[in-house]
């Protein structure tokens, strides 16, 4: 099983350390594709419209300005660099040992920065969306797409992946049909339901930990998912087809 994760649109800064080592990376076939990206990121964050192109308020300039120095900036493991409602649902540092261990093996963040990258390994904080577009790189999502679909196609085989991503970042790789779920999450009131934004991140991140913390066999097929979410909600699991994946819905009280 394989639970794939947005990275958090907040990252929290290392208080110190080294900087980043590129050869630690998972996937280091997408160093050169890494590269490319920082040094347009880095490009653009000095530009005096930077805030602009990049699509953020002024409250953000700090993390801007960071942008242009992330070769040296002191570095963390990502679990730790990306914070949020769904990685404070996830409660990483809160796991077992052994839990922790299989979710740094488990987990994959899509990221418009590194493409993916697994919870150990060494990331400074950053800011950049993956819909963004930028100079001689082009829109992120369709960028990365291709060198994720070569980079990722051996770390999914056979397994079950839990596409717990927002469309954005999905854009950016789109995993075989037949192996993956994606987790939708809804509230219903008087047998009416709406699509939840923020209480979707926070539940997909208690999913990650109900999957990781669990006791027993990892989920392997969408019904043993399926399954396993019933232990902690109420779910229905709608079966994909040739070109569109399983959806795990997850439906809360209203």
């Amino acid at each position: 099983m394989l639970i794939l994760l947005p990275p958090s649109e907040g990252k929290t800064p290392a208080a110190g350390g080294e900087a980043m080592d590129w050869a630690t990376l998972s996937f280091p076939e997408l160093n050169v594709c890494r590269a490319r990206v920082l040094e347009s990121l880095g490009t653009v964050s000095a530009h005096e419209d930077a805030l602009a192109l990049l699509g953020v308020g002024a409250s953000l300039s700090a993390d801007v300005e960071r942008n242009r120095r992330l070769r040296a900036e002191p570095a963390a493991p990502a679990h730790q660099v990306y914070s949020g409602v769904l990685y404070d649902a996830l409660g990483y540092d809160t796991l077992t040992a052994a839990q922790r261990t299989k979710a740094d093996a488990g987990v994959l963040v899509i990221s418009a920065l590194w493409g993916a990258i697994r919870f150990a390994d060494r990331v400074p904080a950053y800011r950049l969306s993956m819909g963004t577009a930028l100079p001689d790189v082009g829109r992120l999502a369709a960028f990365w797409k291709p060198q994720l679909a070569a980079a990722l196609g051996t770390a999914a085989a056979g397994e079950l992946l839990v596409d717990c991503r927002s469309s954005t970042y999905a854009a950016a790789w789109a995993p075989p049909p037949e192996q993956t779920v994606a987790v939708n999450v809804f509230t219903e009131v008087n047998g009416v339901r709406k699509v939840v934004s923020h209480f979707a991140k926070h539940t997909r991140g208690e999913l990650a930990r109900h999957l990781l913390s669990r006791r027993g066999k990892a989920p392997g097929s969408p019904a043993q998912l399926h399954k396993a979410a019933s232990e902690k909600w109420s779910v229905e699991l709608v079966p994909g087809t040739a070109r569109k994946p399983h959806a795990l819905n997850i439906i809360l009280p209203g």
